[in-house]
């Protein structure tokens, strides 16, 4: 069974069970809560006669990965996938985040950026809250920039 050591929680080591089935470009499917990489077992095999290398693994907590007692937060789940596609050196992938596994996605392209990555798709996906507010500072999207994104928009898609 393939397993990636990915740090540790509190002390005790963290490892994500991952399977890769096929060659070529390759596409990491991200699965949601409460599922597991199984959740992707329909679409693999299209996948690969299409002629994809396809990732799947079973985040932390779920699944045959480590069951660990912190390490939810999206920084960490990022970090975790970043050191799969690391590790299995993957370049000019296309990353699928299914629900809670979209926000992953978009925290990891904000915190790694693009580098080794081609396509995101968000399915169904739950991103992190993105919004800079007063409660989330942090957050990437002040008015201005929603305004220009609207803007662009509004461009693209209404009669002139």
């Amino acid at each position: 069974m393939p397993m990636l050591s990915v740090g540790t929680e509190q002390g005790t080591p963290v490892e994500l069970y991952y399977e890769v089935h096929g060659a070529g470009k390759p596409v990491v499917l991200i699965h949601g809560w409460p599922l597991s990489g199984r959740s992707w077992e329909k679409q693999v095999p299209a996948l690969v006669e299409a002629g994809y290398k396809v990732v799947t693994y079973d985040r932390r907590g779920f699944g045959w990965s480590t069951q660990a007692d912190g390490g939810y937060d999206y920084d960490t789940l990022a970090s975790d996938l970043k050191k799969l596609i690391d590790t299995l050196d993957l370049n000019d992938a296309t990353i699928v985040g299914f629900s809670m596994g979209g926000g992953e996605v978009a925290r990891y392209l904000s915190s790694y950026g693009t580098g080794r990555v081609n396509k995101a798709v968000f399915a169904a996906a739950v991103p992190p809250y993105l919004y800079k507010a007063d409660d989330n500072p942090e957050g990437g999207l002040d008015n201005a920039t929603i305004n220009q994104f609207l803007e662009g928009v509004k461009a693209t898609v209404l009669p002139s």
